[in-house]
């Protein structure tokens, strides 16, 4: 490649050790000739034309990306003496809304870990999808809708008197409205998107050690001991727990039941998400979960035979909680094979005159 006139010669790891002596020399060789600088500038703008496949859709080909939602599950009880998960699965949400118009497609997933029983979970998997349609704020504000769904159903829990209001979960749920998706999440377990197989995490642990969990709840007054709220719980935010939160409306309570939410718009890149409890992260990276099931598709394109085998995997990892699996396909199709053709890199190089003008300084010191 060259610019202006002059033959390039790439730069060798003989002529990086020459620079560098030429560095050490007197103040009297560092006056590098204008020619020499004019070189460097030009050449360190360079590029190769090869490089790493370019992975990404063009804006017109994104523009035009229909995600088409299938699913796989899988729920096992692992080494745990009771099971306390739940979860959904909503393929189509037109019949528990009655909005004019409704976007396709429309899926509703969840996973709901509970604790100290299942009454938290079953009640939250039950009435946390009518609850965001039937909002005000649905479907023309769906954040809104969402947040307040959470808060409602905490809430409702709370006045059940048949069930166990001192039972907890925590709820993952991700609603997908056409190409926007959203991640709402209260808890330690989590939703991880595969995008042309890198990992790509939608949703943030609660956990009370965390730096910015931990700032809240001792804003608040509370502690932390070993790790758990106020030495009872190993999770920051929760739904239920009654027990602990103590009444409605208080606001000053650690144990907070607000979610977090993450929004992205799909292209053809996003290829899965993947929603888990903590018992499947608690011994699986996201990245290894990722690509895992990248290959299984490639294989055989059959999401729940990849939910199948990350529980799997993870119990072979002696997993030792309760394990819930979700993958939500964005296509039909299996992913597609990624070809590296080469390394992007940048070329460095120097004329051939720059680089005579380096020798005879070095050898003016020799």
């Amino acid at each position: 490649m060259q610019q202006g006139g002059g033959s390039d010669t790439e730069v060798t790891w003989e002529d990086e050790q020459n620079i560098n002596k030429l560095g050490r020399l007197n103040n009297r060789f560092l006056l590098v000739p204008l020619l020499l600088l004019r070189s460097l500038r030009r050449s360190s703008s360079q590029e190769l034309d090869i490089g790493i496949e370019d992975l990404k859709a063009n804006p017109e080909e994104k523009s035009k990306f229909s995600p088409t939602l299938r699913f796989g599950s899988c729920s096992e009880k692992g080494p745990k003496q009771f099971m306390e998960d739940e979860f959904i699965c909503v393929d189509i949400i037109h019949e528990y809304s009655s909005a004019a118009t409704m976007p396709s497609p429309a899926g509703f997933y969840g996973v709901f870990d509970g604790h100290g029983g299942i009454d938290a979970a079953s009640f939250t998997k039950i009435n946390i999808l009518k609850l965001i349609v039937e909002d005000s704020h649905f479907p023309s504000n769906i954040k809104k809708a969402i947040k307040s769904a959470f808060v409602k159903v905490d809430h409702a829990f709370a006045d059940a008197t048949s069930l166990d209001s001192s039972s907890g979960t925590t709820a993952i749920v991700a609603l997908i409205l056409e190409r926007d998706l959203i991640v709402a999440n209260v808890g330690d377990s989590r939703a991880v998107m595969g995008k042309r197989g890198k990992a790509i995490e939608l949703s943030k642990d609660h956990k009370p050690n965390s730096t910015s969990e931990r700032l809240r709840i001792e804003k608040l007054g509370g502690v932390i001991y070993d790790g758990y709220l106020n030495g009872q719980l190993s999770v920051a935010r929760a739904l239920g727990d009654w027990h602990i939160k103590g009444y409605k409306g208080n606001s000053m309570c650690p144990l907070s039941s607000e979610p977090e939410l993450e929004e992205v718009v799909l292209t053809e890149e996003d290829e899965f998400l993947i929603m888990g409890c903590d018992g499947l992260w608690d011994v699986m990276s996201s990245q290894y979960a990722v690509t895992m099931v990248r290959k299984e598709l490639m294989k055989h394109n059959d999401p729940m035979e990849c939910a199948r085998a990350l529980v799997s995997e993870a119990l072979q990892r002696n997993a030792c909680d309760n394990l819930t699996v979700l993958v939500i396909c964005f296509s039909m199709d299996p992913p597609p094979k990624i070809e590296i053709i080469s390394r992007l890199h940048k070329r460095r190089s120097i004329s051939a005159e720059a680089i005579d003008v380096l020798k005879g300084l070095i050898n003016a010191t020799t």
